[in-house]
């Protein structure tokens, strides 16, 4: 049985009075029956960490660096995100990969470096408008599976977000019918690259203006496992309408 996951991306968002959000967040936890994770900036990570302590929310990294140390002036190792508190990392986010052109190989050598940190890794899928509208979803989602994700993957150690480019913080939502159809392929590449017990068992999240009134009917759909979301997670009141949506599946 997959455990639900409701995770929240912070992005470039929050200062030290931000984690009074969190702290909100924590004392609405409701029950142990999803798992929560919030991903804030690397400069509140481990005070972060510190206010989730044993409530049952995790914390995590949005970014890392393949290297485990060196001369890489400003970027920081997935050792370093552990040290930190961190027990996640999200990786090859659609901001990453255009913003940082990152390619693929790039978050496949990351996603190794993670994973033998001992940190789970949400590596990020997602098709841009103009591939939507050339009916290239599948083929773009599949290139990135294959190149992004590493051989060691486990449903321990994997988790795929599936963000949609052109729904990233716009308030378009692909139909229920689509965000089935391109996880139910993710499903199934997974499970034919990693047999069926390891590819049944890496929960599929999807992301892309996620919001309270909108989660019931976006976790109905097959092989939604939770959300990846992100500026509703900023709120406390907004990411627990989220919580309770998925907690009612």
């Amino acid at each position: 049985m997959r455990r639900r996951l409701a995770a929240g991306n912070w992005k470039m968002n929050g200062t030290a009075a931000a984690l009074t959000e969190l702290k909100a967040l924590a004392g609405a936890f409701p029950s142990a029956s999803v798992d929560v994770l919030i991903c804030p900036p690397a400069t509140l990570l481990h005070r972060a960490a510190e206010v989730a302590g044993d409530t049952g929310i995790t914390v995590g990294g949005q970014d890392c660096h393949a290297a485990t140390s060196g001369a890489h002036t400003g970027d920081i190792s997935a050792d370093m995100l552990a040290d930190a508190g961190a027990s996640a990392v999200i990786l090859g986010h659609s901001e990453r990969r255009t913003d940082h052109a990152e390619q693929n190989e790039d978050v496949r050598a990351k996603a190794r470096a993670a994973m033998d940190a001992g940190l789970t890794t949400i590596i990020c899928v997602g098709e841009s408008l103009e591939q939507r509208e050339a009916a290239n979803t599948l083929d773009i989602i599949g290139g990135q599976m294959s190149g992004s994700i590493p051989d060691q993957s486990t449903g321990e150690n994997l988790i795929v977000a599936y963000e949609p480019i052109w729904a990233i913080g716009t308030g378009k939502v692909p139909t229920l019918d689509e965000i089935g159809e391109v996880h139910d392929f993710i499903r199934s590449r997974l499970e034919r690259r990693f047999g069926e017990g390891v590819g049944r068992s890496v929960r599929l999240l999807y992301g892309g203006s996620v919001k309270p009134s909108n989660a019931a009917d976006i976790f109905g759909v097959s092989n939604v496992d939770g959300a990846l979301v992100g500026g509703a997670s900023l709120k406390a009141q907004d990411f627990s309408g989220i919580i309770d949506a998925l907690e009612r599946v």
